[in-house]
């Protein structure tokens, strides 16, 4: 049995269903949902390398637009092109190639609406937020599985099983595979051929990209963004010092393959200040090929390990900082005009390293101040069992996936459902900002405003809120860690004292009431 008969057995349920997105071409023309995988396959020579010897690409056509599109080699003699449609109805295309077989090919494809659940791509909306390709808006629940995707197909349908149940609506996941503390295990399959433990650079593997397919196609599935980190220090195969052509070349066939799957974000690097060979005009290079080549645009930014990255540069999209320093945030936005994600603010767990044993309670608190700094937070796990100490074998969520052991997800599993209920979801929406010098936010759905107060480790038994006089608002008073909601009879307007629990990490929630026929009434929902 070849590997690709293996995999397709091995994930034939996804890939014959409308899951997979990936559609191909008939004779005459294809339906494709908008902003699922048009798929097209073309014989080609298979002598020699055609990894290096042989480009075809694609020019789609609708109207007076054009959209070009680079594909790939995918062995056996088969090269693909794969393509977006984001715009409904009838497209064109045509191939060109240095192989005379593969050039001036001709289709068509019809693009019909989407299916319930398939919103597009995820963008930058009002500056400092992010909303679906459709509108509607979208905030970042995140959380990191570096290797996931190297593990044992078993412990990777668990790690599928955990977010399908989790509140996480975006994964950190690498390419290559990773060697770090708790991670020295040696992945089933590598991106280039490799004969007595030396890489082939001239060929690719498709197998192993063939493998992160299935998973984005199933992340995809469950409306969860992949954060593909393109490359990280934590290496021992080789792959962060590649030569230059190498790394080029690698990341072209990547977005080839992957950019047309809507759920893909690219993380240049994870801790790209550790990878001492490379230098910033590399970093400059790869970001420049990653915007050039990618024709959909997809979210980009890049992780550091010390000083922040210079994310006011055009390049990136939004900001991925590494860091607790959420009293930072609004500043940072106003600097850089960007969305911030903390996405590492320290990991829940108990292993010997500074970043990888805060309490699920001290996780909760930190989403928590992402949130009233109108930024977007960023989970990680990393517990291990006493009898795993020793022997390097544990199964830490941050690396490797698994089940989630930790008291945090669920806490912001009840944060997430709050900020859909106080205002995240509607065409309009503004986004959610921090307004200095309380801790709190506002949101704003069509005509219905909220407010949220939190108090952090502060206890005080009343505070006066200083409400805007001409809007009625309701309360709730809100238990992030006991995950309650306890609404608060009457209305507020003004200056408002409310008694609170006189406990710390509580929150309070205001929602505007709007005036129908002659008595207040909560807003409608949409």
């Amino acid at each position: 049995m070849n590997r690709r008969e293996a995999l397709k057995i091995g994930s034939a349920a996804l890939l014959s269903s409308a899951a997979s997105g990936i559609q191909a071409a008939e004779s005459k023309s294809a339906n494709v949902e908008r902003w699922d995988i048009f798929e097209e396959n073309f014989p080609g020579p298979g002598g020699g390398n055609p990894f290096l010897d042989i480009w075809i690409r694609a020019v789609f056509r609708k109207g007076n637009r054009e959209v070009w599109v680079d594909g790939f080699y995918d062995g056996n003699g088969v090269y693909k092109i794969r393509f977006m449609p984001d715009e409904l109805g009838g497209w064109k295309f045509e191939t060109d190639s240095n192989a005379p077989e593969m050039k001036g090919k001709k289709g068509l494809l019809q693009c019909t609406p989407p299916k319930s659940g398939n919103h597009g791509p995820v963008g930058v909306r009002d500056s400092y937020h992010f909303g679906y390709a459709d509108g509607t808006p979208y905030f970042p629940f995140g959380t990191t599985c570096y290797a996931w995707i190297h593990q044992t197909d078993e412990l990777q349908k668990q790690t599928l099983e955990s977010l399908r149940s989790g509140p996480f609506n975006k994964i950190r996941m690498c390419i290559f595979p990773k060697w770090y503390q708790y991670n020295h295990g040696i992945p089933p399959r590598f991106p280039f051929p490799r004969v007595n433990e030396t890489n082939d650079y001239n060929h690719f593997n498709p197998e192993f990209f063939y493998h992160i397919e299935t998973r984005l196609a199933e992340l995809r599935a469950m409306n969860i963004e992949a954060d593909l980190i393109l490359f990280h220090p934590y290496d021992n195969w080789g792959f962060q010092e590649m030569p230059a052509e190498v790394d080029d070349r690698y990341l072209k066939y990547v977005i080839a393959r992957f950019a047309a799957y809507r759920n893909v974000w690219w993380s240049l690097a994870n801790e790209y200040d550790l990878m001492r060979k490379k230098t910033n005009e590399d970093w400059d290079r790869y970001a420049r090929i990653v915007t050039e080549t990618d024709p959909y645009s997809h979210l980009r930014s890049i992780h550091y390990s010390h000083a922040p990255y210079d994310y006011s540069r055009s390049w990136c999209t939004h900001a991925g900082v590494q860091d607790y320093a959420f009293e930072k945030a609004p500043q940072w936005k106003k600097d850089w005009r960007k969305p911030v994600i903390f996405d590492e603010c320290m990991y829940e767990g108990n292993i010997n390293s500074r970043w990888g044993n805060i309490s699920g309670e001290e996780m909760t608190r930190r989403f928590w101040l992402c949130t009233v700094a109108g930024a977007y937070g960023g989970h990680g796990e990393t517990y291990v069992r006493g009898d795993e100490i020793e022997n390097d074998k544990a199964i830490l969520w941050w690396s490797h996936g698994g089940v989630l052991k930790g008291t945090s997800p669920q806490r912001i599993a009840f944060l997430r459902k709050l900020l859909d209920e106080i205002g995240a979801e509607g065409g309009d929406r503004i986004g959610l900002e921090a307004v200095e010098p309380e801790y709190y936010l506002g949101a704003k759905r069509n005509s219905n405003q909220a407010l949220l107060w939190y108090f952090d480790f502060h206890q005080p038994s009343y505070y006066d809120f200083p409400l805007p006089e001409s809007v009625n608002f309701k309360a709730e008073c809100v238990d992030p860690w006991g995950m309650t909601t306890k609404p608060l009879e009457g209305l507020f307007s003004g200056k408002s004292r409310i008694k609170l629990p006189g406990k710390p990490y509580q929150a309070i929630i205001f929602q505007k009431v709007w005036l129908h026929s002659g008595r207040d009434e909560e807003a409608p929902k949409s």
